[in-house]
């Protein structure tokens, strides 16, 4: 249990967590409870997280009710849905688990509205049928608050910027234990800290946002052995700076065990895939691949005309839970050198452990400053840089780090010494510099000492006292 100090006496005292429970809809589960695990344990399950105890909202007003009772017993915060993005430190004393918030409703003339506990999965199949696609993650098994807050770069962020950017609404409790709704009218201040800057100032309960139309995407990838991937980098650097907005590309280093859920022709080897997602005429897209495919042997191509509910085939994330390793950085350019740098380090014969390592190119829609201010930094990178690496236990997980090191060593000429609030959850001082620049850890310390004035909220508390 969690407990606090009186400091005159230094007497330990038990927090009545029986007295929340006995007023929610939903519970309040502590670590002798079994229950309890089931809650606290992230996806990526190599980070662990242990709360004094665990609350399990039904209703937005049993996430204000759990935020008050912090207050009143000096208790911090943490948030998490479906446990993507987790990191040292996050849970706090009471961690609020919100994936039982789980309304969806797709509107026709193009909004939807998401409890914080919906994966983006949802979404995509209830907005399919008018013709209708959010801007989700390049998995859609992530949950849509915490990836959107984070900014939320996904696979057509080129053509149509952050999923951030098309927010319409938040639900929202803060630290204050207020229930807000937060438009760009109303507590616009809050408004923008949410877009990007995660839970610094406030729980989210359901969100608002914009859907494109897009039945079919024409897109997936294209698979390369690892010994062509000096000449198809090559060609892929220049290919995508000439590629319309209405692309998205990315390319990535496989190295996949030899499992049944592998192919085949991409299974016990170093492969490289070159991805895009093409929102324009199929036919276009088609020969815009076209120019990658003429390069080297395909040795497996998923590129199709695709309904957009098979917009995972892009990026063919993993869903199921993994301990994994997963640092990032940003890149100011990716020019041939930076190229030759990185098939050595993560190409064939270069001994990299790392079962991916990718390079997503940026720019376009995502590059431009949206409608309303926000709180994403780096819409100047050219581009991000993903290594993942299996931490099943601390000697895989030193190899792992070892690698991406090396990975990140080679590039760092172009590395802008910043990262996406996702790629690099905010957990310290160091983190929290690297997510944002100096003006924005200004306004998003003003804002949460605003509407979290005694600092419940973990997520703000890495921010707030910082110097700035």
């Amino acid at each position: 249990m969690s407990h606090f100090f009186d400091t005159a006496v230094a007497v330990r005292t038990a927090v009545p967590y029986e007295l929340l429970d006995a007023t929610l809809t939903g519970a309040v589960h502590t670590p002798d409870e079994p229950e309890y695990a089931g809650y606290v344990t992230p996806w990526n399950v190599a980070i662990p997280l242990q709360p004094d105890a665990v609350v399990v909202p039904r209703t937005a007003e049993d996430v204000a009710e759990a935020v008050r009772f912090a207050r009143q017993f000096d208790l911090s915060v943490g948030v998490q849905a479906t446990g993507h993005g987790a990191a040292p430190g996050i849970a706090g004393s009471m961690l609020i688990a919100t994936r039982h918030l789980d309304e969806v409703a797709v509107h026709p003339e193009g909004w939807a509205r998401a409890g914080a506990g919906v994966k983006w999965l949802r979404v995509i199949e209830a907005a399919a049928p008018y013709g209708l696609a959010p801007l989700n993650g390049s998995t859609s098994d992530v949950g849509i608050v915490g990836y959107t807050t984070g900014g939320g770069v996904g696979p057509m962020a080129r053509t149509y910027g952050l999923a951030a950017d098309h927010v319409r609404a938040f639900d929202v409790v803060t630290g204050d234990g207020e229930l807000r709704r937060v438009t760009p009218t109303e507590h616009a201040d809050l408004f923008a800290a949410l877009r990007g800057g995660k839970a610094v100032a406030g729980i989210i309960t359901a969100v608002e946002f914009d859907l494109v139309h897009l039945p079919t995407f024409y897109g997936g990838a294209i698979y390369f052995d690892g010994a062509d991937a000096p000449a198809v980098i090559d060609a892929w650097r220049s290919w995508s700076v000439a590629l319309p907005e209405q692309g998205t590309t990315s390319i990535s280093f496989f190295q996949l065990p030899p499992l049944p859920e592998v192919p085949p022709p991409l299974a016990g080897r170093i492969t490289l895939a070159v991805r895009l997602l093409w929102t324009g005429d199929p036919a276009e897209g088609e020969r815009q691949l076209d120019q990658l495919r003429a390069v080297a042997p395909v040795i497996l191509d998923d590129a199709a005309l695709k309904p957009y509910a098979a917009v995972d085939s892009v990026h063919a994330d993993p869903v199921d839970p993994t301990p994994v390793l997963d640092p990032s950085i940003l890149l100011s350019d990716f020019p041939a050198e930076a190229a030759a740098n990185l098939v050595e380090v993560a190409g064939t014969g270069s001994g990299s452990p790392l079962i991916m390592v990718e390079i997503r190119q940026l720019g376009g829609a995502y590059a431009r400053r949206p409608e309303h201010a926000d709180s994403f930094s780096h819409r100047d990178a050219g581009f991000s840089v993903l290594c993942v690496g299996l931490a099943a236990d601390a000697e895989l997980a030193a190899v792992g780090e070892a690698a991406a090191e090396r990975v990140f060593t080679a590039l760092a000429p172009w590395d802008t010494g910043r990262v996406w609030p996702n790629f690099g959850p905010i957990h310290d001082e160091h983190s929290a510099r690297r997510a944002y620049d100096e003006e924005t850890l200004r306004r998003l310390a003003d804002v949460s000492r605003r509407y979290d004035p005694d600092g419940v909220l973990q997520a703000g508390r890495f921010i707030r006292d910082l110097d700035v």
